[in-house]
Order: structure tokens, then C-alpha cells, then sequence
């Protein structure tokens, strides 16, 4: 296999140097995706000659953002993208464990996998915001997948770059992770959980750029639709895919 890591970024000129360090220590290939950043991001990014740097203006969204970091991966001849965020939550020192459940799925002949990071969601700190949106967000993957997953709201992952849906997403802000999941479960790409920790800085120190009520109302609006389309094409796939395995 040969991964990548992708970092997209908005604003987090406070934590991202960090996180492009610890990340460059585990992986030299680091793609960095500023996301129409108006502090001092592209400022940092300059210091960092390791790292390969995509950026644009206006800001996009984080969907839009990781599309463009796996374009570019693919353009420089990946096969795998590590996806983190660069505000800290994540320890890239958790990046070699998931490359490891990865290589053991590819040993088995497994090339269309996904690994999806899965958090302690009962971790002291876990805003309960976060705690319900990531329990709505399970049960809707699993009623348009007929797959469970622990944790679909986490941006800690490793995606397959040729066995992805079209990078044309429906959404382009928070809600395209969900969008990408769902629709590589219908393509028959396997989903791999594998235990990661995560970091909840003090409520005065978060950077975050979530809107509660327009991200929920657009997150809701994005599973009306999957369901729809779960039952005119996610399950027929999945039913063709699987009669013909037999």
C-alpha cells in the first residue's frame, strides 16, 4: 500500500503546526488543505517545505476540503489517504495501528477497505452535543446501510483513493463524511473499525466551527435523501453484489 495523510484545515493556526509535525513523524507524505483560511494559516503552512500544500479562497467547506486533498493524493499516485483534523482532537501517533488493521485487511485480499476510527464516546470531556449527534448520526448509517458502526462521526480515517464514490459530493461541509461512508458502503467497500483516542481541550480553548442548528438541519436534510436513495439504489447494489459473490 502507499498512504498519505490529508489534513484539511480551517482557521486552526493555534494547533495545526502540531498536529504537521507529529503527523510528518509518523509519515513523510503530508497533504495540507487550507480551506480559504483567514488567520495566519498560510503563514505557517510556509515554514513546513516538508509537506505538500493545497489551498483556495473562500472557504469551502470540510467535504470540499477533503475532496481536493484526495484528487491530490491521487494525482501524486496514492492508494490510501489517512484523514485527521487539525485542531488537535487526534493523535497522529494513533496512525500506525490503523495502517496496521489496513495491512492485515490487505493480506487477506481485502483492497476496498475503509478504516474508520472509532472513539470512546463515553470519554470524560466529550461535549454530549457531540455524544447525541454521533448516536443519531449511527442509527441513520445503519437504516440506510444495514451496517453498525460505533462511531460515523469521526474524521480519524483511512480511505481507499481508487474505490471511493465521485468525489462530486451531494454536500461539501461536515455531513460529507456521513455522505462518503453510506455511499461506499452501497459500492461494497469494506468499513473497518479500529480503536483511536481523542483529545477534548477546555470548552474556552476549542476551535470549532460546527453550527448546531444549520449543520444539524443540513445533516437531516442529507439523511431524508439517503433514504430515499437507500431504497431505490443502496440496497438493490448491495443485493446485485452480493448474489453475485455467491
Amino acid at each position: 500500500m502507499k498512504p498519505c495523510i490529508v489534513i484539511p484545515t480551517y482557521n486552526n493556526a493555534a494547533t495545526l503546526a502540531d498536529v504537521v509535525e507529529r503527523s510528518l513523524a509518523v509519515c513523510a507524505d503530508v497533504i495540507v488543505v487550507d480551506d480559504g483560511s483567514t488567520d495566519n494559516t498560510s503563514d505557517l503552512l510556509a515554514s513546513f517545505g516538508d509537506a505538500t500544500v493545497v489551498s483556495y479562497t473562500p472557504n469551502k467547506g470540510k467535504g470540499n476540503a477533503l475532496c481536493e486533498g484526495f484528487r491530490k493524493a491521487l494525482s501524486m499516485g496514492f492508494d490510501y489517504a489517512v484523514t485527521l483534523d487539525a485542531d488537535g482532537q487526534h493523535f497522529p501517533e494513533d496512525i500506525p495501528s490503523l495502517l496496521s488493521v489496513l495491512e492485515d485487511e490487505l493480506k487477506k485480499g481485502h483492497e476496498r477497505t475503509l478504516v474508520v476510527g472509532s472513539r470512546n464516546l463515553n470519554a470524560e470531556g466529550m461535549p454530549q452535543a457531540n455524544t447525541f449527534a454521533n448516536k443519531f448520526s449511527n442509527f441513520w448509517f445503519a437504516v440506510q446501510t444495514a451496517h453498525r458502526l460505533p462511531d460515523t462521526q469521526t474524521g480519524f480515517r483511512i480511505y481507499p483513493l481508487h474505490h471511493l464514490p465521485n468525489l462530486n459530493l451531494i454536500t461539501n461541509r461536515y455531513e460529507s463524511e456521513l455522505e462518503l461512508l453510506v455511499f461506499s458502503a452501497w459500492r461494497g467497500v469494506r468499513l473497518i473499525t479500529s480503536p483511536v483516542r481523542v483529545y477534548y481541550p477546555p470548552k474556552e480553548e476549542r476551535v470549532s466551527h460546527f453550527r448546531p442548528f444549520a449543520d444539524f438541519a443540513r445533516i437531516s436534510v442529507l439523511n431524508t435523501f439517503l433514504c430515499v436513495a437507500a431504497l431505490l439504489y443502496g440496497y438493490p447494489s448491495m443485493m446485485i453484489r452480493k448474489l453475485l459473490k455467491k
